[in-house]
């Protein structure tokens, strides 16, 4: 193991001493925010403090295996010879995955990843292809989310005459659906021929993806009141018998930075507003994020980049069946099967590339 990931983990042995002691004080149920916030660090350090005391322990079975192997007492003892061979490839093995593991664990958390998200999709070049190319987006990752166990629904959708869409947002609720998909925001284009392509000629289109982390209730009514402009409206659309029959539609309008969130999805003007609400805040967090990330992008050009939407990470090549994310270098021939939501491999390799990228400048940020 690396110099700078023992000094790592050396500290929180320490820090874990630390907290027990500040939880053990009679006064720390008087400060129930500070206790919740130590009692969490307490089970992540303990997490990494354990695992590194395993891996200590693995270090030292290593080292009395292979003592046992270079006495010269045992050459005649080939059982016990066998046996300590045995364990030190055990070892050798475990402590393989240890490192892996606390490698993994020291990385930066984003406290956002455990959040819900909103995904929006917006067509941009190429007209009704763009939109129907949108509509697929929409249904790769819904049915990624039912393959994960995910509850979606659509907060708003501005469908196409050919019925794709112009603009959808989506809701996708479960465990870790931010962290999993953040990196899903940007430019996604397709190379294929279009259905109202009637000379058979390769098309370009393009959408764009934007994934935000649901703000909490806490955070969601932060914003003033005052700076609200609240608009209702008939519902529009496909589908539903009260549709174009009651105002229930709700478009909220942020007058500081002009930002909008609109949702038409319920029957219910009430429902409608606290689901636009959510969409709103996540928004404007959106996009003080992004005006941080800019600021980090002059001295730094990280996986995610600046956020800019206008950013292209991503090409869906139809005749080819080839799917390509620009960032990382990753082409896969199986794009058949990603667009019908098998974006496991995807998010995996985008994962790993993150995690690469935050022990690198771990490493760096420990050198003299």
């Amino acid at each position: 193991m690396k110099t700078f990931l023992r000094q790592q983990l050396d500290r929180y042995a320490v820090r874990l001493q630390e907290i027990d002691f500040l939880l053990s004080r009679e006064d720390i149920m008087s400060d129930m925010a500070q206790y919740r916030v130590l009692s969490r660090e307490h089970a992540e350090v303990t997490q990494i403090a354990g695992r590194y005391a395993r891996y200590q322990q693995r270090e030292a079975d290593l080292s009395n295996a292979q003592a046992m192997l270079d006495d010269p007492g045992l050459s005649d003892m080939a059982e016990m010879a066998e046996m300590a061979s045995e364990e030190m490839a055990d070892a050798q093995s475990e402590l393989s995955q240890l490192e892996a593991e606390l490698q993994r664990l020291l990385l930066p958390k984003d406290p956002d990843d455990v959040r819900n998200a909103f995904l929006e999709i917006r067509a941009g070049t190429g007209g009704d292809e763009s939109a129907l190319f949108a509509a697929d987006l929409a249904r790769m990752y819904t049915r990624y989310a039912e393959k994960v166990g995910w509850r979606c629904e659509i907060v708003s959708a501005n469908e196409s005459e050919l019925g794709g869409y112009k603009e959808v947002v989506l809701r996708l609720a479960g465990d870790h659906v931010y962290g999993a998909l953040k990196f899903e925001s940007g430019g996604h284009r397709v190379q294929r021929v279009p259905a109202t392509e009637t000379q058979g000629r390769i098309h370009t289109s393009a959408c764009t993806v934007a994934v935000l982390p649901e703000p909490d209730e806490a955070q969601a009514v932060q914003i003033n009141p005052a700076d609200l402009r609240i608009d209702t409206y008939r519902a529009s659309g496909a589908g539903g018998q009260h549709i174009n029959k009651t105002d229930s539609a709700v478009r909220i309008t942020h007058l500081p930075t002009g930002i909008v969130a609109e949702c038409q999805d319920d029957r219910s003007q009430h429902r409608n507003k606290a689901k636009a609400l959510q969409v709103l805040s996540a928004r404007i967090q959106e996009k003080e994020r992004s005006e941080r990330a800019a600021k980090d992008a002059a001295t730094r050009k990280g996986l995610i980049g600046s956020g800019d939407r206008s950013d292209r990470i991503r090409t869906y090549n139809f005749p080819q069946g080839r799917w390509t994310d620009h960032r990382i270098n990753l082409t896969l021939y199986k794009l058949n099967f990603i667009i019908e939501g098998d974006l496991d491999e995807p998010l995996t390799a985008l994962r790993h590339a993150q995690e690469a990228e935050q022990l690198a400048e771990l490493e760096l940020g420990a050198l003299p």
